[in-house]
Order: C-alpha cells, then sequence, then structure tokens
C-alpha cells in the first residue's frame, strides 16, 4: 500500500454560478482500521479561500499550520488578503521546496478572488497545479469521485445546487472506497458568506 493511501480520504472542489464548493470526508483510519469520525482535513486560509488535505494525516497537519502561519505573514507583509490563485502558488512552492524528501498531500484549493469569481486548484505531491473549469478531486477516492462528478456536475450552478451536487458525488464516490467516507463535511463559499454543512453517510 502507498503511503498516500495509508490514512485513506476524499476531496472535492467544484466551481459554481459565481460560488465555488469544497468537501471531504471525515474518516481517520490506519489502512482498514479506523479509528476516527471527525478528522479535519478542510482549512480556510482566508474568508474566501479553503484548502483541503488529503494524504498521510501527520502532513496534514503540519501543512495546514504551515500554510495558516504563511498566509498570516503575507498579511502583514502585503497589508491585504491574500488571492487565491497566489495561495494555490505558496502551496506550490511549499512542497517543491521539499520535493526531494517531500510531504506526503495532494492539496486542493478553492476560493473566489476579489471580483468574487470562482476559483479551483489541486496538484500533486511536489506542487504542479492542474487548473480545471468544472472540478478536481483528490485522496484515495479519487477514481469514484471522477466519475460521479463527470455525471451530476454541470455550469453555473447555484449555490444551493451546487451544494446538492458536491454532496451526492461526495457520499457516492466514498461508497465506494474501503477506506474513505464515514460521513462528510461541505463548505460553499459564495460572496456574501460561507455556508458550512455536515454530511451524514454510511457508517460502515
Amino acid at each position: 500500500m502507498s503511503i498516500m493511501e495509508y490514512n485513506g480520504g476524499a476531496i472535492i472542489a467544484m466551481k459554481g454560478k459565481g460560488c465555488v464548493a469544497i468537501a471531504a470526508d471525515r474518516r481517520f483510519g490506519i489502512q482498514a482500521l479506523t479509528l476516527g469520525t471527525d478528522f479535519q482535513k478542510l482549512f480556510s486560509a482566508t474568508d474566501k479561500i479553503y484548502f483541503g488535505l488529503a494524504g498521510l494525516a501527520t502532513d496534514v497537519q503540519t501543512l495546514s499550520e504551515k500554510f495558516r502561519m504563511k498566509v498570516d505573514m503575507y498579511h502583514l507583509r502585503e497589508e491585504r488578503e491574500i488571492s487565491p490563485k497566489t495561495f494555490a502558488h505558496m502551496v506550490s512552492s511549499t512542497l517543491y521546496e521539499k520535493r526531494f524528501g517531500g510531504y506526503f498531500v495532494f492539496p486542493t484549493v478553492a476560493g473566489l478572488d476579489a471580483n468574487n469569481e470562482p476559483y479551483i486548484c489541486n496538484m500533486d505531491g511536489i506542487g504542479c497545479i492542474t487548473t480545471p473549469n468544472d472540478f478536481v478531486v483528490s485522496g484515495t477516492a479519487e477514481n469514484q469521485l471522477y466519475g460521479m462528478c463527470e455525471s451530476l456536475w454541470e455550469p453555473n450552478l447555484e449555490p444551493e445546487d451546487l451544494f446538492e451536487t458536491i454532496s451526492q458525488a461526495l457520499l457516492n464516490g466514498v461508497d465506494r472506497d474501503a477506506i474513505s467516507g464515514w460521513g462528510g463535511i461541505v463548505h460553499v463559499i459564495t460572496p456574501e458568506g460561507v455556508i458550512t454543512r455536515t454530511l451524514k453517510g454510511r457508517m460502515d
């Protein structure tokens, strides 16, 4: 088993009409053994930027604190909020500078820029960024999530429709992966604020 699959996990980000959503499962386990059902894989960088970390749980916690520190330092130096694209490149360079003994995570970034345009991206373990126009997935369930997202996603979804779409994609995707699941959490980022909801899934 790959070290990337040791703790399991599933993360999706989707674009909507003037909004963006990011969702993750809540399972914390060691291979097939489930140890917890409330593990945090999504974190807020600013009021309009969230990021998810799929991979080794220790690196998830290490990098979430490192990114929080770097965002605070950016805010102090620049005296302005960091944009989603800049934040994504900061994440990418942080991973790339450790490329010879890298972090075992695949980050996903979702947010709204200064013009409230949605931005999503994900990257591999050394920070190579992918920025599609529809959705990104990562984690051990990514093959299943790709199929669900391809089936359900449509352009220009309103916030409530986007929530329903990403929730169904996540719940049905993780049902087909043994080492992710146990409920989920969804953040829908809109110009007015962030809507956060917890999903109940199959607990087996």
